[in-house]
């Protein structure tokens, strides 16, 4: 009977746990989306993960989600992540990266802003979206999104090589993964969204067309990484930035049907509605298991108690923590204490500098252990 302290394969790596650590977006890399060595100790000091997922970075230039969310599409961003991730292997870390394009989630505060790229330019719930950045005097905070436009077939084609060239990069710094961030009312969610897709081309339409864009970004990450290395973050029933579909079944059985046929190596189930009391991951099982035989990680609102009981009856093969990571930079070490477990700081996860981000104790630190 497997545990969150039973390692785990996935592709060629060998996990030391089942305990990973979620991406956070927390916005600490540079105006330019370089990023920066407050990351790197973030992250180090959080090796004890089976699998780090760090946070959602821009796959290229016109993914305006958030304001110092980190990128790979320059050489000056690309050069900083090798020295993270090699920082990360020396502390004996595993890491992986999400990939992320935010579509119509964008805001940028320029006189004459380009409107960000979305499936059809829907904006008609505009006020639904999410994007936080900083204001003119330097505070950050959420901010109104910006009405997009809909891509052309060029743009579409274009932005699916971007997922691939980032995928490359990071193949060639060095993380040991990479994951599409296709939740939370991003790109690839509004494609899947029938509500945000209205497209009558290749990408839209049907069922099997929305997921048009998922899968060919996925393919072309698949193209430079290893598949059993190579994962997906999906969030079906969510509402959050208004990616509405009232029957999401037919859509992403097909898409996760298509994915393990890839070789996919592993499946993240983003609970994003228990953010508002509403636990959707019973449905998210019922939707995926049938058709993806790989690794499916549980995410959101679940406690170390539950994750063990969820890994141990099979229901998943391991869960992806975020919250509790933020607060408890030696996670593991207090799942095997008992805790205590410290309650991430919400007004500081945005934006700023080490604190709320990095100086949450150990348990060592706080001489809970000898």
């Amino acid at each position: 009977m497997n545990d969150l302290f039973t390692p785990m394969k996935l592709g060629q790596l060998d996990l030391k746990n089942r305990i990973w650590m979620a991406p956070l977006t927390r916005s600490r890399a540079t105006v330019d989306r370089v990023p920066t060595p407050m990351m790197t100790q973030h992250y180090v000091q959080r090796a004890s993960a089976g699998l780090i997922i760090a946070e959602a970075t821009n796959v290229a230039l016109r993914s305006n989600a958030w304001d110092c969310s980190p990128g790979i599409f320059t050489s000056e961003q690309i050069e900083a992540w090798r020295s993270l991730v090699t920082a990360v292997h020396l502390a004996g870390g595993t890491i992986a990266l999400q990939l992320w394009h935010g579509g119509r989630v964008a805001s940028d505060s320029r006189d004459q802003p380009d409107p960000p790229l979305s499936p059809s330019g829907v904006n008609d719930n505009i006020d639904a979206i999410t994007v936080w950045g900083t204001d003119e005097s330097g505070v950050f905070r959420k901010k109104a999104a910006c009405p997009s436009r809909a891509m052309t077939l060029a743009e579409v084609e274009e932005t699916i090589a971007a997922f691939g060239r980032a995928a490359k990069a990071a193949y060639e710094v060095g993380f040991d993964g990479v994951q599409l961030h296709a939740a939370n009312g991003y790109l690839p969610h509004q494609f899947l969204s029938p509500y945000l897709n209205k497209r009558t081309d290749a990408y839209g339409g049907s069922p099997q067309g929305r997921a048009q864009f998922a899968l060919q970004a996925m393919r072309a990450m698949i193209a430079e990484f290893p598949a059993g290395r190579v994962g997906m973050r999906i969030s079906p029933f969510t509402t959050f930035n208004g990616a509405l579909d009232p029957d999401p079944v037919p859509t992403y059985r097909y898409l996760v049907d298509e994915l393990a046929k890839e070789g996919m190596g592993w499946l993240e189930l983003a609970d994003t509605n228990f953010w508002a009391g509403q636990f959707d991951r019973d449905q998210m099982l019922s939707l995926t298991r049938p058709v993806f035989d790989g690794p499916i990680i549980a995410n959101g609102g679940i406690d170390p108690e539950t994750a063990q009981q969820l890994i141990a009856n099979g229901s998943i093969d391991a869960v992806s923590f975020g919250r509790l990571w933020m607060a408890n930079p030696d996670l593991p070490a207090r799942i095997v204490a008992g805790g205590p477990f410290h309650k991430a700081i919400t007004k500081r996860f945005y934006g700023g500098g080490p604190d709320g981000y990095n100086d949450y104790p150990t348990l060592a630190q706080e001489g809970l252990v000898s």
